[in-house]
């Protein structure tokens, strides 16, 4: 099973009830979209914080998951920094990308990048795994 499979079987219901679609998956990126959709929105039809904030902690874990070692039972987040650079509105898209940034035996360290299609920064999230 590739890593994508892999991500594509495993149940993630808030992923799931957010919209995120895993679309590429590797030990040294993944790779996930979402659409924004109204009830992801503040008032003024952009995007809300902890709908990029939430999408980011989906990518992050599940790039995770990818690199456990053998004997892990799962992972949890220890700790995620958001930096919100920019707006989505609804109905576009965003695309985030994880990137190790540490995989130790305990911790594993991501960053995500989100991005609209057209390119458009949207945040940077940086965030702690814990091994279990």
């Amino acid at each position: 099973m590739t890593p994508l499979e892999k991500l594509k079987a495993m149940k993630m219901p808030f992923a799931e009830l957010k919209g995120v679609e895993f679309i590429e998956a590797g030990k040294d990126r993944v790779v996930a979209r979402m659409t924004v959709r109204p009830d992801l929105c503040t008032l003024h039809h952009t995007i809300h914080g902890g709908a990029v904030m939430a999408l980011a902690d989906s990518v992050g874990a599940a790039a995770t998951v990818i690199n456990l070692p053998e004997d892990a039972k799962g992972t949890t987040t220890l700790e995620s920094k958001t930096n919100f650079i920019g707006g989505a509105k609804e109905g576009t898209t965003v695309i985030a990308t994880a990137t190790p940034v540490h995989r130790g035996r305990r911790t594993q360290v991501w960053t995500t990048r989100l991005e609209t299609e057209d390119g458009k920064l949207v945040a940077v999230v940086t965030q702690t795994q814990l091994v279990l």
